[in-house]
C-alpha cells in the first residue's frame, strides 16, 4: 500500500513518527511513538459528561495517520455518554489500513451507563473480543492484550484469548498490569509479544522495572501506559514539575510532557509510547518526541 504521508526533514514541518524508529509487534513492525485512545472519547477518561466533538476526535486520528503513526491502543470500554474510541477509530480509517496495528485490552467491563462492572471470566473473553471486532469493524483484532487485576494465576484467562488465537479472532497476545511471574506463566501458554504496565519518569514501580527488564531479556515490547500523567493516572498529571524536567524542558525548548515522553523512550528499543489526546498541537508535540536525544547528563539528572 501507498504511504499517504511523507517524512519531513528537520525544520521543515512537523516531525513524524519515524523518527523514534520502529518494533517489531506481533505481524507488523510499527514506530515507536503510536497513539493511545483512553481520552479520545471524553477529555476526562471514563466521563460522560466531557464527550469530545466527533469531528474533532476524527480528524486527530487521521492527522495523526498523516504523521506516521501506524499503532493505536484501544479498548471497548473506552467511551462516553455520546462516543466511542473504537467506533471512532473505525469512522477515521474506514478503508482498513493493512499498514495500521490496532490493540486493544480485554478483562475489564463498563456498563452502558459507564460504572464498572465485574472483570470478565473466562468464558466471557469472547463477548469482549466479538464486541470489539464489530466496534472496530474488523474480522480480526491484530493485537489483544488481557488486562490482568491481582496477583494470582492468569492462566485460564489467557488460556481462552489463546483458544480464540487458534480460532483467527486475534492475530497477538499481550498481557498487561503483570509481575514477571505472570508474564511467564502466559507465554508457556501462547506466545507474548508485548506487555503494557504502568510506569513513567515519576512512577517507576518495582514491578514495573522487574517487567520492563525481562521484556528487555525476552525481546518483546514494552508499552508503558500514564507515561506522562504519572501518578495523576486517568486523572492527567496533576502534581507540580520537579525542578529536573522543567531544567532539561527549558534547555531543550520543549514542554515538560514532551520530557516525559522522550525520557520513556529512551528507556529501550523495545519501549513504545501511546500517548493519547484530542488536540492537533498536544498531537503534533507528542509525535515530535521521537527525534529528542537526550544526553547521558540529561538522561542522569532525569533519572535521578
Amino acid at each position: 500500500m501507498e504511504s499517504r504521508w511523507e517524512a519531513k526533514e528537520p525544520g521543515s514541518g512537523p516531525r513524524t513518527a519515524e523518527a523514534a524508529g520502529s518494533w517489531r509487534l506481533g505481524d507488523l513492525t510499527v514506530n515507536r511513538v503510536g497513539f493511545g485512545a483512553m481520552r479520545l472519547a471524553s477529555a476526562a477518561a471514563f466521563s460522560d459528561d466531557t464527550s469530545r466533538d466527533r469531528d474533532e476526535s476524527i480528524a486527530v486520528l487521521r492527522r495523526a495517520r498523516d504523521l506516521g503513526v501506524d499503532h493505536f491502543d484501544t479498548a471497548a470500554f473506552y467511551f462516553s455518554r455520546r462516543l466511542s474510541a473504537n467506533e471512532l477509530l473505525n469512522s477515521a480509517f474506514p478503508a482498513h489500513d493493512d499498514d495500521i496495528l490496532i490493540a486493544t485490552k480485554v478483562g475489564p467491563a463498563r456498563t452502558s451507563s459507564g460504572e464498572w462492572a465485574d472483570p470478565a471470566s473466562p468464558t466471557e473473553l469472547r463477548g469482549q473480543v466479538e464486541e470489539n471486532l464489530r466496534q472496530l469493524g474488523r474480522d480480526r483484532l491484530e493485537l489483544v492484550y488481557l488486562r490482568v487485576f491481582g496477583s494470582g494465576s492468569i492462566a485460564d484467562h489467557f488460556g481462552a484469548l489463546s483458544d480464540l488465537r487458534r480460532d483467527g479472532l486475534i492475530g497477538s497476545l499481550g498481557v498487561s498490569n503483570v509481575s514477571v511471574a505472570q508474564l511467564t506463566e502466559a507465554s508457556a501458554i501462547a506466545p507474548v509479544v508485548s506487555v503494557q504496565n504502568r510506569f513513567g519518569l515519576d512512577d517507576r514501580p518495582a514491578q514495573a522495572l522487574a517487567v520492563l527488564a525481562e521484556t528487555s531479556r525476552l525481546g518483546i515490547a514494552f508499552v508503558p501506559y500514564f507515561a506522562m500523567a504519572g501518578t495523576g493516572r486517568e486523572r492527567g498529571r496533576a502534581t507540580e514539575e520537579s525542578r529536573e524536567v522543567i531544567q532539561v524542558a527549558e534547555d531543550r525548548g520543549i514542554s515538560p510532557a514532551q520530557v516525559r515522553l522522550a525520557w520513556t523512550l529512551h528507556q529501550g528499543p523495545n519501549v513504545l509510547a501511546i500517548p493519547g489526546t484530542g488536540d492537533l498541537r498536544h498531537l503534533e508535540q507528542n509525535v515530535a518526541v521521537g527525534g529528542i536525544r537526550f544526553t547521558e547528563d540529561e538522561l542522569q539528572l532525569l533519572s535521578a
